[in-house]
């Protein structure tokens, strides 16, 4: 097991945390799947391993996918179409530095018996890179598929979430609504340190103190910078009236580059279309508030996607790098 706190950074958890993770830094990450398509819910996923392999010589601190069990027309977005713990497992022979996230899995839809093991499995592949977000799920039309109701995902979320931490102690015992693990029967793998970071995302159906006490980190998305940096401070003091190790901030945001590195910033879904010079002030912005780490979302980008990364790894990303 690593060491759990540390007086001046965040804790140690695993490589992937500790990589992409330091206090008064920002690091930047990248979600899957590595392309543009505006005009309908589902990409291509044409050159989706090449790109992967790009991201990680170019030196992003990592990738992020999503949990989107089925292509819901109010939703808009089916986001990478492989399941991500599949695809987790295919990213991690395919790289061998850059974090492997998941933004975010959603506890109430998966078994936590299911959720401990595969992601166990992926972190052990990948040699401790694992980042794994969980959320509520907001998409109501999924639940009936799964027989699971709704209204009733904040507790399902807490269940899954004690669940998945019991799983991944030697021969757990315990016993909640999703089952009762006895016996001397143990999970395996176990994670590389032991236990993986689990970061909370938005509110996830929760009391703010409880997400604060038990979340590793918080991953929230884009807003104004005062308001970001009201709620930042909100939950930070609430982290440390809880009593433990500092915890790192995530944000989202959909950027659309601009081929003018002065171009102003103009609004576009959770995000802007910027040129890199207004985005570089952005970025630091988050981070003078207390952001450890934006993953960019380049569905919207309208210039080739590989030039794009290019240009974020030349003029943006040498501000933002992990030590």
């Amino acid at each position: 097991m690593q060491e759990q706190v540390t007086t001046a950074g965040f804790e140690h958890i695993n490589r992937g945390f500790d990589t992409t993770f330091q206090v008064n830094r920002l690091s930047l990450g990248l979600v899957v799947p590595l392309e543009a398509y505006p005009e309908g819910p589902v990409p291509s996923m044409e050159r989706h391993l090449e790109r992967a392999r790009l991201a990680e010589a170019l030196g992003f601190s990592a990738l992020w996918l999503r949990d989107v069990p089925f292509n819901v027309p109010s939703f808009g977005d089916a986001g990478q179409p492989f399941d991500p713990f599949v695809y987790l497992g295919l990213l991690a022979g395919q790289t061998t530095r850059i974090a492997l996230g998941v933004a975010s899995v959603v506890l109430p839809l998966r078994h936590p018996v299911h959720v401990a093991k595969a992601a166990a499995s992926a972190d052990v592949l990948s040699g401790g890179r694992v980042l794994l977000g969980v959320a509520s799920g907001d998409r109501p039309e999924e639940y009936p598929a799964f027989g699971v109701a709704f209204d009733a995902r904040g507790k399902r979320f807490r269940d899954a979430f004690d669940s998945i931490e019991r799983l991944w102690a030697d021969a757990p015992a315990f016993e909640n609504a999703f089952g009762s693990p006895h016996g001397g029967m143990d999970l395996l793998p176990k994670p590389t340190a032991g236990r993986l970071p689990l970061l909370i995302t938005g509110g996830s159906q929760q009391d703010p103190d409880w997400i604060s006490r038990h979340g590793h980190g918080w991953i929230t998305y884009p807003r104004g910078i005062a308001a970001q940096a009201s709620i930042l401070d909100d939950w930070r003091s609430r982290v440390a009236a809880a009593g433990g190790p500092l915890k790192p901030a995530v944000q989202s945001l959909y950027i659309d580059l601009d081929k003018d590195p002065q171009a102003p910033p103009r609004p576009i879904h959770l995000g802007f279309r910027l040129g890199v010079n207004p985005l570089r002030a952005y970025l630091e912005a988050l981070r003078e508030i207390g952001i450890n780490h934006v993953a960019l979302n380049l569905r919207f980008n309208r210039a080739d996607t590989e030039e794009t990364m290019r240009r974020l790894a030349e003029d943006v990303l040498p501000d933002f790098t992990s030590a």
